[in-house]
């Protein structure tokens, strides 16, 4: 593990998913899943995450959209949530679902804004 990376991972993650969601992950990690936390850590946010080609708001919507694709709920919930840490509006989350409806079809976005409103009202109630 590169514990450079790891560590500038570790900053961004807790910036965008928020840093009690990311240490209870890292704090519950054991012999068996550790290895997968320290991965994700390094390098999707320490390596890709921080990269100088697009900005964060940017990254968000696209992994609004990827995570709608793949029908990954828990990870859109959370990823919802980050991208309005990361400046996303409501309406942008409604648009790039609906560009998901297109291209990834429309049961993918049904399920995408049924986790995205999720989201948002769990947001909205933390204010």
């Amino acid at each position: 593990m590169n514990k450079e990376l790891f560590e500038k991972g570790l900053a961004t993650r807790r910036e965008v998913l928020g840093a009690e969601y990311v240490d209870k992950s890292i704090q519950s990690a054991d012999d068996f899943n550790r290895p997968m936390q320290e991965l994700v850590t390094q390098y999707c946010w320490g390596d890709v995450w921080n990269r100088p080609g697009l900005d964060r708001r940017t990254r968000s919507m696209l992994n609004l959209a990827m995570l709608s694709a793949l029908n990954r709920p828990h990870e859109l919930k959370l990823h919802v949530r980050g991208a309005l840490r990361n400046g996303v509006t409501k309406d942008e989350i409604k648009e790039v679902l609906l560009q998901v409806a297109i291209y990834c079809g429309v049961p993918a976005a049904i399920d995408g804004f049924r986790t995205a409103r999720e989201a948002l009202k769990e947001a909205e109630g933390q204010q």
